[in-house]
């Protein structure tokens, strides 16, 4: 039997009301903030993951889907959204158009070839923000304030947002120098990854999940006493506006991130429920990219954004018991008694959808009561029997089954009677 691909899921119509329910409200948080969706390719040229991620990072070096097309061309399916959308603004030239900065956010499918476990898959869904082309403390803080506001919106209560300055990039190569300088007499007694990464991206080994706990680590030099008084300033500017906007955070100095084209701004969402023991305790994280563009070809422009997963979201929600309101209500279930109300029913229900009712039918030939139980698994709200009776006498019970009150009316109006049903809702 074909099964399904190691490390993807199938959403299943009961929990693909979930995530179109969280979909939508991201949607409409994002208009509050004036941010426009934007839609890139699934695949894209292997380049660009290799030039705008980082070729010393794990996305690139283990964990992206690459293969070559008829064309010979490599090819690679999107591990993250942040580089195909500065593609995407170099490519459509938007730094040209009149609203600046352009604000924008996606979300679909990303794919990284990961070992599975709860909440992580190989196929997975991230949605994401960039703002591009402002560099200024205040926008940094808009979309710190704008992941509090996503997640608090959902109802969790459990969070930890934790920032660091990653400075900027004379700040960073100032910093990486102390790094080494700081792990060459000790490199061989850490990770492979490590080793590769002393001289190409040490940052990278203080979050390195093998060597995270060891002393040299915990005693490495941290980047905030390498800040210059510009990194330092644009620093503090974020701070500001976060403690006037009543955002609690935690410092971390080790905060890095793990993709290369971060700069001043880095920060995570965490889950800090004491009582979660789950593997999974990040839910979002992002930071600002000064530079990216120019190393994809593209303005001297700067950018910030963060990703979230709309997998670890529901983890979340689930840990935290918290139900949403998802609107699974049904208007009408039509039983049906003979030849010719099978008949009848056929145009009265489209007719009833045309109109925006809810509606449906038996269509296997169950007798009244199994065509009532029907009703009921679907949370109908009403329900009508439509018999010979009814056809010769033009008139029907609509059943209101939360109450089982009946009221009668013309069967010609049964698409009048609901359309008034929905505008008095």
């Amino acid at each position: 039997m074909i099964k399904i691909p190691r490390g993807t899921q199938d959403i299943l119509p009961q929990e693909s009301a979930k995530w179109r329910y969280i979909e939508n409200k991201l949607d409409e948080l994002m208009k509050l903030y004036n941010y426009k969706e934007i839609r890139t390719p699934i695949f894209e040229s292997t380049d660009l993951f290799a030039r705008g991620v980082g070729d010393s990072t794990d996305v690139v070096q283990k964990e992206m889907y690459t293969f070559k097309d008829k064309g010979d061309r490599s090819i690679t399916l999107r591990p993250e959204g942040t580089a195909a959308v500065v593609r995407s603004y170099i490519e459509n030239k938007m730094q040209g158009e009149p609203n600046q900065p352009i604000k924008l956010y996606y979300n679909g499918p990303m794919f990284r070839y990961e070992r599975k476990q709860k909440g992580r898959y190989r196929q997975f869904n991230q949605f994401g923000v960039e703002a591009i082309g402002a560099e200024n403390p205040s926008i940094d803080a808009e979309v710190l304030a704008m992941v509090m506001h996503i997640y608090e919106s959902f109802g969790l209560k459990h969070l930890k947002l934790v920032i660091n300055s990653i400075g900027d990039q004379a700040s960073r190569k100032e910093y990486n120098e102390a790094l080494i300088k700081h792990f060459e007499p000790v490199i061989d007694t850490f990770c492979n990854d490590c080793q590769s990464r002393l001289h190409t991206n040490p940052m990278r080994i203080l979050d390195c999940k093998v060597d995270r706990d060891k002393e040299a680590v915990k005693h490495a030099p941290r980047i905030t006493d390498y800040l210059n008084d510009e990194s330092k300033a644009y620093y503090e500017a974020v701070k500001h506006h976060l403690d006037q906007l009543g955002i609690n955070y935690v410092e971390d100095p080790n905060l890095v991130r793990g993709l290369d084209y971060y700069t001043h701004t880095a920060f995570e969402l965490m889950m800090d429920n004491p009582n979660y023991d789950g593997a999974i305790t990040t839910l979002c994280g992002g930071g600002r990219y000064n530079g990216l563009l120019e190393l994809l070809d593209g303005p001297k422009q700067t950018g910030i954004g963060f990703a979230l997963s709309i997998e670890r979201l529901l983890l979340a929600l689930e840990e935290e018991d918290i139900e949403l309101n998802v609107d699974e209500d049904f208007d009408l279930f039509v039983v049906t008694m003979g030849e010719k109300a099978e008949e009848y029913s056929v145009k009265l229900l489209n007719d009833l959808r045309k109109h925006g009712v809810k509606a449906d039918k038996d269509y296997l030939n169950r007798k009244i009561k199994g065509q009532m139980k029907q009703a009921d698994r679907l949370n109908a709200k009403y329900t009508i029997v439509i018999g010979d009776q009814e056809l010769d006498n033009n008139k029907i019970d609509v059943k209101e089954m939360s109450t089982g009150e009946t009221k009668t009316i013309q069967l010609d109006e049964v698409v009048s009677f609901f359309n008034k049903e929905k505008e008095n809702k």
